[in-house]
C-alpha cells in the first residue's frame, strides 16, 4: 500500500536535503529498474501500474525485493518526471567513498562547476561509453543523485565512478597532462593527443575558473566550420565533452 506518507517522503526525494535524510532516491523506467537491479547499489522498493507487472516480475524475480502495484494516478503523483513512466524505483543512497581519488593513470574526464542536471547525467553517459571510469568533480557541481542527472545518465551512475573533491588540489599532484578546452586553445583535430591525461570541462555559462585554468597544461579548441564562422557562441558542454573524448579515443594514439 502506498500511504500519503510514503508518497510524500517520496515526492521530497526531489530535494538533495531530503535525499540526504531518508538516504534514498529515485530511478524511474524499466530500463532504470534492470540497471540498478544488476549494479552495487540495493533497492529499496519498486513501485509500478498494473500494464507493468510481468516485466517487473520478470526483472527482480531473483531478489528480495519490496514491489508494490499502485494507480496510475499514484503512479503520477510520486513521478519526478513531467510524463510519469510505469515504474519508478527507490534506492539506497550509497556512501561513495571510493578509494582511488589520485590521478596517476588512464584517462579521466574533470568537471569545474557543471551545473546544469541534464548536461552532468549526459557527460556520465558519454564516460560510460567511451570507457572512462572516473569522473572528478568539483563541489559546486549537481548533485548526482539528483531526479533528472539519474535519469540523463540512462544507468551509467552505476558502472562510472563519479567523485566530488577539491579538484585544484587532485590537478595540482598529477604529473598527467591536463587538457582544458578554451577559444584560445590549439585545434583539437590537428594535436597530437595523449592516450592517458585529464580532461577538463567547464561551467556551462563561464568556462573552465581561473584558478583550474593556471593549472592546465594543454589548452585545445573545437574549431567552427568553416574557419572563423559566425556560428554560435560555444557548444553546449556535454556536446563539447563527447567530441573531446572521441578525439581521445580515435587510434592511433601518439601516446605521451
Amino acid at each position: 500500500m502506498l500511504t500519503k506518507k510514503r508518497i510524500s517522503q517520496i515526492k521530497s526525494l526531489s530535494s538533495k536535503r531530503d535525499r540526504v535524510e531518508l538516504g534514498e532516491f529515485v530511478a524511474e523506467g524499466a530500463k532504470m529498474l534492470e540497471e540498478m537491479n544488476n549494479s552495487r547499489f540495493d533497492i529499496t522498493q519498486v513501485f509500478y501500474v498494473n500494464s507493468a507487472e510481468d516485466k517487473v516480475r520478470s526483472l527482480v524475480s531473483d531478489k528480495n525485493i519490496e514491489t508494490i502495484q499502485i494507480s496510475q494516478s499514484d503512479m503520477e503523483r510520486i513521478s519526478q518526471l513531467k510524463t510519469s513512466t510505469e515504474i519508478l524505483t527507490v534506492v539506497k543512497l550509497p556512501n561513495d567513498n571510493f578509494a582511488n581519488t589520485e590521478l596517476t593513470s588512464g584517462l579521466s574526464i574533470a568537471l569545474d562547476s557543471v551545473q546544469d542536471p541534464g548536461n552532468f547525467g549526459t557527460i556520465i553517459r558519454i564516460a560510460d561509453w567511451y570507457g572512462i571510469e572516473n569522473v572528478f568533480c568539483s563541489e559546486n557541481c549537481a548533485d548526482l543523485y539528483s531526479p533528472k542527472v539519474v535519469q540523463a545518465t540512462m544507468g551509467a551512475i552505476t558502472r562510472v565512478k563519479v567523485h566530488y573533491l577539491d579538484l585544484k588540489q587532485l590537478l595540482s599532484n598529477t604529473k598527467l597532462p591536463i587538457y582544458g578546452t578554451f577559444l584560445e586553445g590549439e585545434n583539437i583535430y590537428t594535436q597530437k593527443l595523449s592516450s592517458e591525461g585529464v580532461i577538463v570541462m567547464g561551467n556551462e555559462g563561464r568556462g573552465i575558473s581561473t584558478e583550474i585554468e593556471r593549472l592546465v597544461t594543454n589548452k585545445i579548441h573545437i574549431p567552427t566550420y568553416p574557419a572563423n564562422s559566425s556560428s554560435s557562441e560555444s557548444l553546449n558542454v556535454a556536446v563539447a565533452t563527447s567530441i573531446c573524448v572521441s578525439e581521445f579515443r580515435r587510434l592511433p594514439l601518439s601516446g605521451l
